[in-house]
């Protein structure tokens, strides 16, 4: 995903391939085919706990790590940050429209054909 380096990618990708939280160690033994040392897994996940990318609850004397939303949820968050930050939010949504497919355009249309619907 944009606004992820390569091994942060990696790291969420482990995420949100389970349904229960992780161990820093258990991150760093999925991530199969790497020599990573357990540092620089669990400077990731802080470095992603900063960016709110990943939640955190300490269970004992290990945090436990999982995914703040889904690819899906996390990425629009990331589409809302950019929009609030870029100082023009119109010209870029209008730049955006310019450039949609015809299928994200059609869904575009169906959510503002429903909140046009809604009172």
């Amino acid at each position: 995903m944009n606004g992820l380096g390569e091994l942060e990618a990696a790291v969420m990708q482990v995420l949100w391939q389970t349904d229960t939280p992780l161990r820093v160690r258990d991150v760093l033994d999925r991530l199969a085919g790497r020599s990573l040392a357990y540092t620089t897994v669990m400077t990731v996940l802080d470095n992603l706990h900063r960016k709110q990318w990943v939640l955190r609850d300490k269970n004992g004397r290990a945090y436990h790590y999982r995914p703040a939303g889904t690819r899906e949820e996390i990425a629009a968050g990331v589409l809302r940050r950019m929009l609030e930050t870029s100082g023009h939010p119109d010209v870029v949504l209008l730049h955006f429209a310019r450039s949609a497919s015809e299928r994200e355009l059609a869904v575009l249309r169906k959510v503002l054909d429903e909140r046009a619907g809604s009172p």
